[in-house]
């Protein structure tokens, strides 16, 4: 996996839709009206509606080439937002993921292998909305069916 590092996807037009907000914060159960209500939108700093904090998880981030994850023997270790600003209601959203570490340690599962993934988010300029770290754990029983 250290061959990995460094390694990105080609950027994904993403667009923050209104309906998908809606079901979203209805999902996480946060209906703030900020996210909502149009009217509230209109009349925050924003000059319109935003998007929850974690709605970024709902995006395409392309496919790094070469990382093939399995849905098994995997763990979700961690995961960090940083905003520059929040994701307004309508935008178009560029997203590419990248793999910008990985490491080893022991521990009661036995070996384990930490591969840190950066999701990132950019306007139409290129200017950075927001970043994620997320690390997934790759349990020994993944690296023994890896190694084989």
């Amino acid at each position: 996996m250290k061959e990995m590092i460094g390694k990105a996807s080609k950027k994904v037009k993403n667009t923050v839709e209104r309906g998908a907000v809606k079901k979203f914060a209805e999902a996480i159960g946060d209906v703030n009206p900020i996210y909502l209500d149009e009217e509230v939108g209109k009349n925050s700093r924003y000059g319109q509606n935003i998007a929850p904090p974690t709605f970024a998880r709902v995006f395409d981030y392309g496919i790094i080439e070469g990382l093939n994850l399995p849905n098994k023997g995997l763990i979700h270790g961690e995961q960090i937002y940083h905003y520059e600003r929040p994701l307004l209601v309508g935008e178009d959203v560029y997203c590419y993921a990248q793999v910008s570490d990985y490491y080893e340690k022991s521990g009661a599962m036995g070996n384990m292998g930490f591969i840190v993934l950066e999701n990132n988010g950019e306007d139409k300029d290129g200017n950075t909305i927001f970043t994620s770290k997320s690390i997934v754990i790759l349990t020994e029983a993944y690296r023994k069916v890896q190694q084989v």
